[in-house]
C-alpha cells in the first residue's frame, strides 16, 4: 500500500505562481511512475504531467506545457514530487491530485491506470 500526500494548494491571483508537493509512504522500495491530475467542478479528471518510475521520461498534456514543470526528488528510497505552476489562470482552478502506479516506463494519461491516490488539493485562482 502506498499512501499520497499532497500540499501547496491556495488561493492565488491571476498570472501568480505556485509549487505543489508530493509525497508517498509505505511501499517506497517499489518504482513508481508518478502523475499530476486535476479536476475541476463538473469536469473529468484531467491529467497534467507525469514521471515515469525510472525517470528517464516525463510526459505533459497540452495545458501543462510551457506552464507547469514536474520535478522529482531523485534522493535513493524516496518517493517525491513536485509540480511548480506559473501564469496561473481562473481556468487552472481545480482540485489538483498525485496518483501513482508500479511501473518503470509508461506514463499513461488515464486515471484508472492509477491505483494510489492523494486527497487533493485546492488551487483557486481568482480574476
Amino acid at each position: 500500500q502506498v499512501h499520497l500526500v499532497e500540499s501547496g494548494g491556495g488561493l492565488v491571483q491571476t498570472g501568480d505562481s505556485l509549487r505543489l508537493s508530493c509525497t508517498a509512504s509505505g511501499r517506497t522500495f517499489t518504482r513508481y511512475t508518478m502523475a499530476w491530475f486535476r479536476q475541476a467542478p463538473g469536469k473529468e479528471r484531467e491529467f497534467l504531467a507525469g514521471i515515469s518510475g525510472d525517470e528517464r521520461r516525463t510526459a505533459y498534456t497540452d495545458s501543462a506545457k510551457g506552464r507547469f514543470t514536474l520535478s522529482k526528488d531523485l534522493s535513493d528510497n524516496v518517493n517525491a514530487m513536485s509540480l511548480q505552476m506559473g501564469t496561473l489562470q481562473p481556468e487552472d482552478t481545480a482540485v489538483y491530485y498525485c496518483a501513482a502506479r508500479e511501473g518503470t516506463t509508461r506514463i499513461p494519461a488515464a486515471a484508472r491506470e492509477y491505483i494510489y491516490w492523494g486527497q487533493g488539493t485546492q488551487v483557486t485562482v481568482s480574476s
